[in-house]
């Protein structure tokens, strides 16, 4: 099938390519009558605008890159679903691509995004968390880039995150008042800030109903962590009477360890997950989980993206701070 060009739709109407180029491009300087037969004839010949000489013409790809470190928990998905909302709408193409909680894998994604040219990229970091310097050297040669959820203070660019510390302390004082005085935290990979608030928000939570602080357990954030942690408490005969996780898949790959050992959920142990995963209502018991607005930080992750680019390295870096809820189910509740 033959591509219609401009050329093509000039020489059918017997018009120079100029006339009908400024027809394309809404021009003043063209009579409405032209412009409106230029439109029509194009139409009917199957004429459509060539991508990539537009592309040329506004010196941009129309492409923005959103890297994350796995697929696995819905919460990412989610979250490109709402920055693909926002960039669909003005025109962009969106490349997705997973780093598969490796820092070589990471920034192998972000040179393949350079190398298709994108405009911009949104981020989320693996747990390595390695590329820090590389990240800034992007940054300070104007590359268009905003981190959202797994964040890194000392970065000088826009990022949109949670409250952690906040819901992490309603999470935990959900325990407390429940009248558990012995809680474990499964926190996060300690170098990202995520981690660090959630377990501030554990600690602040034991300090306000003034009970001892719980202990916190280093744990990744994959049911196999929480299974590994879950199997040592068992073995060491340190079961606590409830485990707040800093990710539900975490939490629970510990639940199945509990519950294959015969334990019983929430009578002998009760758990509360962070991220309100899909898994988290079809388990048994249905878990305890914090939800995070997910299609509000792809959209704000996506509007901040676009502002930078469209100021052209010219902005003051912003950290959007979003809310979300806890939803009580079984695994938590006292029976």
């Amino acid at each position: 099938m033959k591509h219609i060009t401009i050329k093509d739709v000039a020489k059918k109407l017997n018009v120079s390519v100029s006339t009908v180029s400024r027809a394309f491009n809404d021009k003043y300087d063209i009579r409405t009558e032209t412009k409106e037969l230029i439109l029509k004839t194009a139409k009917e010949m199957g004429y459509r605008p060539n991508p990539i000489a537009r592309k040329l013409i506004q010196q941009r790809s129309l492409n923005i890159g959103i890297i994350v470190p796995e697929f696995v928990n819905s919460f990412f998905p989610q979250v490109i679903i709402g920055a693909q909302e926002v960039l669909l709408a003005q025109g962009y193409q969106v490349l997705i691509m997973q780093s598969n909680e490796s820092s070589e894998t990471e920034m192998k994604n972000v040179e393949t995004m350079l190398d298709n040219m994108v405009d911009g990229l949104i981020v989320s970091l693996t747990c390595e968390n390695e590329n820090i310097e590389k990240y800034k050297e992007l940054i300070a040669s104007n590359m268009p880039i905003v981190f959202f959820n797994r964040v890194v203070d000392d970065l000088p660019a826009s990022k949109v995150v949670f409250d952690d510390y906040k819901w992490a302390f309603f999470a935990t004082e959900h325990l407390l008042v429940q009248g558990h005085k012995d809680i474990v935290h499964l926190a996060g990979p300690k170098n990202l800030t995520l981690s660090k608030n959630r377990a501030q928000g554990f600690d602040a939570a034991h300090r306000k109903h003034k009970v001892p602080l719980g202990r916190k357990i280093s744990c990744g954030f994959s049911m196999e962590e929480g299974a590994r942690v879950a199997l040592e408490l068992i073995e060491k005969k340190e079961v606590p009477t409830a485990i707040f996780a800093a990710s539900d898949p975490s939490a629970i790959g510990a639940m199945k360890v509990f519950k294959d050992h015969g334990y019983n959920i929430p009578k002998d142990i009760a758990f509360v997950g962070f991220t309100e995963s899909r898994l988290a209502e079809h388990i048994a018991p249905p878990l305890t989980s914090v939800s995070q607005p997910t299609n509000d930080i792809g959209q704000t992750a996506a509007k901040l993206l676009l502002e930078q680019i469209e100021n052209k390295g010219l902005f003051v870096p912003q950290t959007i701070v979003l809310n979300g809820r806890l939803n009580v189910r079984e695994s938590s509740i006292k029976i």
